[in-house]
């Protein structure tokens, strides 16, 4: 089931902590690599810098799609809290770098563990949406290699 499906049920605190480019999505759902066998997405796949006008499009249609799935918990959800950013990236939690460390991704002045830790402690409402790509110049934009 997907998630803008079920969000609205859930009764549980829930924070969603993800990119609007997730690499993992992009390479393996947007683009995988039997819908690209003449290889016209590898370059963009490995340097984001290296997209073409229209692929950049396509990227920030993905982005415009998963947002609306958000939508609802966005403006309806009163447990729940997020942090979405412009990164080209996948699992942003599971190190120190853009996690909590100086270097980590900022949305509206606030680090990944800045958000969470506001949202969990009920310190302040943490709904937080960054800008599309390029604006942000605190992502790291990790690129997956390329299967």
């Amino acid at each position: 089931m997907f998630p803008q499906y079920f969000l609205n049920y859930m009764t549980t605190p829930f924070f969603i902590l993800n990119t609007a480019y997730d690499v993992y999505q992009f390479h393996h759902a947007l683009v995988p690599p039997s819908a690209d066998m003449n290889g016209d997405w590898k370059g963009c796949k490995l340097s984001i810098a290296s997209c073409t006008p229209q692929q950049l499009d396509i990227l920030q249609g993905f982005r415009g799609d998963m947002l609306a799935a958000l939508r609802s918990f966005l403006m309806d959800s009163t447990n729940g809290g997020m942090f979405i950013n412009s990164c080209f990236g996948h699992c942003q939690s599971e190190t120190q770098e853009t996690w909590f460390s100086l270097g980590s991704p900022i949305i509206q002045d606030k680090t990944i563990a800045g958000a969470v830790g506001d949202w969990y402690f009920s310190r302040n409402i943490s709904k937080l949406i960054d800008c599309a790509y390029p604006c942000d110049a605190s992502c790291h934009n990790i690129i997956a290699q390329v299967s």
